[in-house]
């Protein structure tokens, strides 16, 4: 098992953990950014964190999964790599006109016990909104699981949500910034809010 200070050594390792003014896909704002496609972008790194996040998944929850689904854009090269470690299929939702849905063919069985996976967890929101979807698909979502959880554990998503490691990231609103921030270029890495 990693410890908590291993998963930040390989997210720094990487090149992962980013300071300065970041915009994040939720719109809040924050000094710090944890870019989780350049820890996955390293397949061992990617395998041993997930194998890691695997055995405390399975010591927390006491059933197995079907199904490993995730949100489009930052869950789907981890929600691949945590089927692949749980061995079962991984599909993932993309957002069209804003609600995630099921496209390429993808499907969940009715009653197909399903581990919700992202890579980071900001606020929870993109957790729910895929919950709601495997739910509304006819999954059963049993639990969630993400590399890093940016509430320090504060985060509700719906479900049981196992984290590998746990930070308490500040993230502020667009007009409640502190001045350090506020004097710093924007940066928007995240996968929505580009423009």
């Amino acid at each position: 098992m990693l410890s908590q200070e291993q998963v930040i050594s390989e997210f720094e390792q990487a090149g992962a953990l980013l300071e300065g003014h970041f915009v994040l896909s939720s719109g809040l704002h924050s000094p710090r950014y944890l870019q989780c496609a350049r820890v996955m972008m390293d397949a061992a790194r990617g395998a041993r964190l997930c194998s890691a996040l695997k055995e405390k998944l399975l010591a927390s929850i006491d059933e197995e999964f079907d199904l490993v689904a995730s949100p489009a854009m930052g869950g789907v090269i981890v929600g691949y790599e945590m089927g692949r470690q749980l061995e079962v299929p991984s599909i993932f939702f993309e957002r069209v006109d804003g609600t995630l849905t099921l496209r390429r063919g993808f499907n969940i069985p009715q009653g197909a016990k399903c581990l919700m996976m992202e890579d980071i967890v900001t606020t929870g929101l993109s957790s729910r909104e895929c919950i709601e979807a495997i739910n509304n698909e006819g999954g059963n979502v049993i639990a969630a699981a993400c590399l890093i959880d940016r509430t320090g554990g504060k985060a509700e998503v719906g479900a049981p949500l196992i984290s590998l490691a746990e930070l308490e990231i500040p993230v502020y609103k667009a007009d409640e910034l502190p001045e350090q921030l506020a004097g710093l270029t924007i940066d928007k890495p995240g996968s929505r809010n580009l423009k």
